[in-house]
């Protein structure tokens, strides 16, 4: 450190503003452009990431460069926010430029002007009207998942990016499942950058930091506003993401019973279904979802080897394994890691929207809390529709979770002594 500052001490005034203002040092890797050949450079992130800084300096280097590209449109949801946001917010364009590199912003005519003659307009997504007529080298558009027209001001853009050898655009938004949003990703054209709020904690307040981002944590809604995922939901799905929140749970309480469920696959080859493993237990009338240990491609002595060893971790009681599939062959394979493991073996008569409907039910009665956050899982439960499948997927670990609920919720069984886990 006390060398850092001696070499900053033997720089003039000028060469600190340069290293002050020198993007690509402090930058980090997913707020860069990406390399290759792309026409639209999506970039996912949560609340407080460092999306802006990032439009904000893509467009200065545009601007800047030695072969300007101009002019370039900035489109916000509205006017208002492409001001307050993209030009004169704290990571906008007239806050990241050195005091004699400082572009001039023309409120009245809605433009920023640089000195080599480039020029960025202000657009409202509200209007897509008004960009009929307009040709950009490159756009710049922000929280393009709150825009309310959305697809129409999308695709008047695309024709008015027709200048240059290169036309680009940056889309910097916190994602929601909206359309727009998976046209953009399926364009082939298109290279996306994922960034967490988490990775931007140093230039973020304490405050923000120990209330928000905390409570928010482990929550779908904090998935989507932190972590910049997608999350697709289907619905005419039995769960919502709302309701697996309101049954979340942060620990376990001592529990009566546990099980491990198994929903095994037909195969182990690369196109084969995962091995659907779910650890549950119950105290009273509650179940409690433990863990999503569900893993994909594997033998039957791998998927064997990590029931029998989360059968010791969670001290249960018995190993619940559907076997319309494998018969005999399921038990055997459990047997062979652990002789004494002790295997129910359960045949869905039903099909899976009717198996699943009285576990949902329970859910909706607050009698299923899940220990934390199961992503993957949650992720099927969430997008399960009545053809049996998740996003045209087998839900794998969606069939564990309703076998183990089952076995401790609906089938009248015995428990055994109260333990810790």
């Amino acid at each position: 450190m006390r060398r850092v500052e001696q070499l900053l001490s033997q720089l003039s005034q000028v060469e600190l503003e340069a290293l002050q203002f020198d993007w690509t040092i402090w930058a980090r890797q997913s707020q860069l452009p990406p390399k290759g050949d792309w026409t639209t450079w999506l970039l996912l992130g949560g609340r407080g990431a460092g999306k802006t800084r990032a439009g904000a300096e893509w467009v200065r280097a545009n601007a800047t460069g030695a072969v300007p590209k101009s002019p370039i449109a900035l489109i916000g949801e509205t006017i208002s926010d492409a001001r307050a946001v993209m030009v004169e917010g704290h990571s906008g364009l007239m806050s990241i430029h050195p005091s004699a590199d400082r572009p001039v912003f023309n409120r009245t005519r809605n433009e920023v002007e640089w000195s080599n003659g480039a020029i960025a307009r202000l657009y409202s997504a509200s209007d897509p009207e008004s960009l009929r007529g307009p040709q950009f080298a490159s756009a710049w558009c922000d929280e393009t998942c709150k825009w309310p027209n959305a697809d129409d001001a999308w695709d008047m853009l695309q024709f008015c990016l027709r200048i240059g050898e290169r036309p680009q655009q940056l889309v910097t938004t916190t994602p929601k499942p909206i359309k727009l949003l998976k046209r953009i990703i399926d364009d082939p054209m298109t290279c996306v950058t994922k960034v967490k709020t988490a990775e931007n904690r140093h230039n973020l307040a304490p405050s923000f930091l120990n209330s928000i981002v905390n409570q928010y944590r482990g929550t779908s809604l904090g998935r989507q506003e932190l972590e910049g995922e997608i999350l697709q939901s289907n619905e005419d799905a039995l769960w919502s993401r709302q309701l697996i929140d309101l049954s979340r749970a942060q620990v376990a309480p001592e529990l009566e019973r546990i099980v491990i469920a198994v929903d095994p696959p037909v195969s182990s080859n690369a196109k084969s279904d995962k091995c659907g493993i779910v650890v549950a237990g119950l105290l009273e009338e509650c179940v409690y979802v433990l863990a999503d240990a569900t893993i994909a491609r594997a033998s039957p002595l791998k998927w064997a080897n990590r029931v029998a060893e989360l059968y010791d971790h969670f001290e249960a009681d018995c190993v619940v394994a559907e076997v319309n599939q494998g018969g005999d062959l399921v038990a055997n394979a459990l047997h062979q890691v652990n002789p004494n493991l002790p295997v129910k073996n359960v045949h869905a008569k039903r099909g899976k929207w009717l198996r699943a409907e009285p576990v949902a039910l329970l859910y909706e009665r607050g009698s299923v809390r899940h220990v934390g956050m199961f992503s993957e899982l949650e992720d099927e439960m969430c997008n399960f529709a009545a053809t049996g499948k998740a996003n045209g997927h087998s839900p794998d670990r969606l069939d564990a979770l309703v076998w183990a609920v089952t076995e401790l919720a609906l089938v009248r069984a015995n428990r055994p002594r109260i333990r810790n886990i």
